[in-house]
């Protein structure tokens, strides 16, 4: 074999690797609407509505909105998020932490508004035929305290609320939390079976319809590096809570915020870092929902 041919069979074989390397990357997580989801700014927790035509997403420094945080919306057009725009039903106070319900009537957010119990309170807004939303109204003093109540989750069925508080006596910090649906409001919360600790549990989501808990917890109490777990139901509570095996879920940097996709629940979006593609301060991916599973007996 001619010294060029050895040449061009080694850069070959390399290029193999490197296109292996990027393509495994790839099948694992892909960054969400750069540039126009995912940009400089720093974007946390984005929702897809059930019907997969819109993304709504928190931003706390991302120009044009009313001030603080803000909710942003944007449309899927020829299978691209286009034209990114300010919810009307932001405040000047921080609004943050969106969630769509299973059925799209309804967005669940999180707000330090005026007019609250505390610090952050849960709201919900209802969701209009043509994608506008209308006024916010506040979820209550069953949920809502003192402190800060943040990350609603609800669940696909409507009865359960689930989500993280400072206001009320827990392990620790941020604890979770679950109400349930009596008819006209949500009552009654109750830690999350197995989960809290002194650290942070921040935001969660539920897999496996209610058996399997994917959750945010910090390095340690007020700590900001925070790292995502997985639990399941051992039919009493989540036990043996582990790191989700995502690259950049690591116990430096700050991943957090997992919504399942309404309309390909097989996929779910998160908030981090990853090395690339990186658009900014904190990015929205998308990458696999997990399929761990769990008993009843949790919820």
């Amino acid at each position: 074999m001619t010294t060029l041919k050895r040449r061009l069979a080694a850069t070959a074989f390399v290029g193999s690797l490197l296109s292996a390397t990027a393509l495994a990357q790839l099948s694992e997580y892909g960054i969400e609407g750069l540039w126009m989801v995912s940009t400089r700014d720093a974007e946390m927790r984005g929702t897809v509505s059930p019907g997969g035509q819109r993304i709504v997403w928190g931003s706390a420094d991302r120009p044009g909105g009313a001030g603080g945080g803000d909710l942003w919306q944007a449309r899927l057009q020829d299978k691209r998020w286009s034209a990114p725009a300010p919810l009307p039903l932001n405040s000047p106070a921080d609004d943050a932490e969106p969630m769509f319900s299973a059925d799209g009537r309804w967005l669940y957010f999180a707000s330090a508004r005026k007019g609250g119990s505390g610090g952050h309170d849960l709201y919900r807004a209802p969701v209009l035929a043509d994608g506008a939303t209308g006024a916010a109204v506040n979820l209550g003093a069953a949920v809502n305290g003192r402190g800060h109540e943040r990350s609603p989750t609800i669940s696909a069925d409507g009865q359960w609320l689930l989500f993280s508080s400072d206001s009320r006596k827990g392990a620790g910090g941020y604890d979770l939390f679950v109400a349930r649906w009596d008819g006209k409001a949500f009552i009654d919360p109750r830690p999350v079976p197995g989960v809290n600790t002194e650290a942070d549990e921040i935001d969660s989501t539920w897999l496996d319809d209610g058996r399997v808990l994917l959750f945010s917890r910090s390095s340690q109490a007020g700590g900001e590096a925070t790292r995502l777990y997985l639990a399941a139901c051992n039919g009493q509570a989540y036990a043996d809570a582990r790191p989700w095996t995502l690259s950049f879920n690591t116990g430096e940097g700050v991943t957090r915020a997992p919504v399942v996709d309404a309309s390909r629940p097989t996929e779910i979006v998160v908030t981090g870092s990853a090395r690339a593609p990186k658009a900014g301060k904190g990015d929205l991916y998308r990458t696999v929902t997990p399929t761990l599973k769990g008993k009843p007996g949790c919820r």
